[in-house]
Parts: C-alpha cells; sequence; structure tokens
C-alpha cells in the first residue's frame, strides 16, 4: 500500500494539473465569445456571395470563355484536398474528426483513381496525415491567427491557393473544416472551392430568381476581381468557423479534464484517509498489545 507522502504527492499533482485545465477552460470562453460573433458576423455575405457565383455558374455552364474560376477547368482528373485544423492540440476530438474526414475524402478519391494533393492549414492536420499521405502533401501553412485571426490570414492562404490553379496544378479545391454549431457542437462540413458548385436542377431557377445579370462596366473585369475575392471570402469563413470551433471544444475539453481531475483527487483523497485509518488502527493495536504483555 502506498505511503502517506505518496498520496499526498499523488493529490497534489492532480490539484496542479486541474489548476492549468481551469485556467485554459476560462481563456477558451473568452476567447470563444469573440470568435462565435466573427463567424456568425462572416456567414451571410460568405452565403449571399456563393449563392450569387453558383447562379453565375449555372448560366455560364456549358459556354465558351468563361472564366476559369468560375466554370472550372473542364477536368476533375486532379483534386486539392485542403484540410483545415488547429496548430495545437488539447481540443477535444476537433482536430481528429477533421483528419479521418479527409482521410475519407482521399481515400475514395484514390479509388476512383483521381489525383490527390493535399494542403494542410494547420500543424496537427499535417502531422497526423503525413502518416498516411505524406508524398501527397504539398503545401502546409501554420500559426494562422496570432494573436488574431485577420482578412490578411485568409488571402495568404487563398493566394497560394489561386498561384496553384493558375499553375495547373489541380482542377478541382475542396475545404475539409468543422462548421460551428455551439460549444458542444461541430459539425465536420466539406465545401468545395473551386469551381463554385452548380445548383441543381430543381433549385436552378430559384436560385437564379429569374434574373438577368447586366455588367457594367465589363463582365469579365468585374468577374476577375469578384472570383478572387469570392475566395477569399469564403476561406476567411471558413478560418473564423474553424476558430469558434476550435475554441469551443477546447473549453468542453477543459471543463471535462477539471470535472475528471476533481473525481481523481476525491478518490486519491479518500484512498489516504482509508490508510491512514488503517495506520491508525494498526498502531492503537500495537500499543494495546504492548500494554496487555506487560
Amino acid at each position: 500500500m502506498p505511503s502517506l507522502k505518496t498520496y499526498r504527492l499523488r493529490i497534489r499533482s492532480v490539484q496542479s494539473t486541474q489548476k492549468i485545465t481551469k485556467a485554459m477552460k476560462m481563456v477558451a470562453a473568452a476567447k470563444l465569445r469573440r470568435a462565435q460573433e466573427q463567424a456568425a458576423a462572416a456567414r451571410p455575405y460568405a452565403e449571399s456571395m456563393d449563392k450569387i457565383l453558383a447562379s453565375l455558374g449555372a448560366s455560364f455552364q456549358g459556354a465558351s470563355g468563361g472564366p476559369r474560376l468560375l466554370v472550372g477547368t473542364g477536368s476533375d482528373q486532379v483534386h486539392l484536398v485542403i484540410v483545415a485544423t488547429g496548430d495545437r492540440g488539447l481540443c477535444g476530438g476537433f482536430n481528429s474528426t477533421i483528419v479521418r474526414e479527409a482521410r475519407r475524402q482521399i481515400r475514395a478519391l484514390l479509388a476512383e483513381g483521381k489525383t490527390v494533393k493535399i494542403f494542410c492549414v494547420g500543424r496537427k492536420g499535417r502531422d497526423q496525415l503525413r502518416r498516411d499521405f505524406g508524398s501527397l502533401i504539398v503545401e502546409t501553412i501554420t500559426d494562422l491567427g496570432r494573436p488574431r485571426l485577420s482578412f490578411g490570414d485568409a488571402q495568404k492562404v487563398a493566394a497560394r491557393v489561386m498561384e496553384m490553379y493558375d499553375a495547373g496544378e489541380f482542377d478541382v479545391a475542396k475545404v475539409i473544416f468543422n462548421h460551428f454549431k455551439s460549444a458542444m457542437t461541430q459539425v465536420v462540413t466539406v465545401q468545395q472551392l473551386i469551381p463554385p458548385p452548380m445548383p441543381e436542377a430543381s433549385a436552378a431557377p430559384a436560385a437564379a430568381g429569374g434574373a438577368i445579370y447586366e455588367f457594367e462596366p465589363d463582365e469579365g473585369e468585374i468577374l476577375a476581381d469578384l472570383l478572387p475575392r469570392n475566395l477569399t471570402v469564403q476561406m476567411f469563413r471558413i478560418l473564423l468557423e474553424n476558430a469558434a470551433s476550435f475554441y469551443g471544444s477546447q473549453m468542453t475539453a477543459m471543463d471535462n479534464a477539471s470535472r475528471n481531475a476533481g473525481d481523481v483527487i476525491k478518490k486519491l483523497t479518500l484512498q489516504m484517509n482509508r490508510s491512514r485509518q488503517a495506520s491508525i488502527t494498526k498502531e492503537l493495536i500495537e500499543i494495546i498489545s504492548g500494554a496487555e504483555a506487560v
């Protein structure tokens, strides 16, 4: 049976861990509120722009001379899978769920005979995916959002994606990230960025609203500016959703860790008290036995 000193050392160690997890929970809760507000504010603009470009893509579908960012290259042989995770752990299943979906998507594309390239946004995604798909990772960007996530971070990622697309390195790009619902719920989402997904045939009239778009000053000039901007806007929204999901998952994980540490402390305290009680009882028996012998 461990000594009382051993129990005390164990209890102090767990108490120190509990202080750390409580502090991390408070920090994550403070950052979550700001990240949640930013993600909610970015959704309407990004979703509206996505719908407009999807409608425009439907009108350009089948026509020659459409912008490549809008209608694609005409092929879907080479896929760029952008895996957006965090740079740090201690956040529950946030990173692992994204990587699990990325593995599923990559294996499905490879089974179809497609060529897959992986773009990792975040250190954890790169560390986990390179065990199985290290040769497919072509780009990694880390340390985004320090000290705070900004539009410039999204521009950094979008600019690299545009550079690869202009160089003809892929035909289709999709991103895998966590969509924030609440601190307890984050939904793994797969969104196609290039080209924007076309609306379904039944939903196309409703999405377009029967409108005919007139471009001024020039269709090509406007789309040349709008399409790269949309890519950056969508990436910014994705990064904001990921940041809110990360802090929500971290807050929940640290709360669970603090509760578990409390349970361990109670259990160790009970065992220590029982050990002390047994030691006292043993000493009393020895004293009584010695007195009787005298």
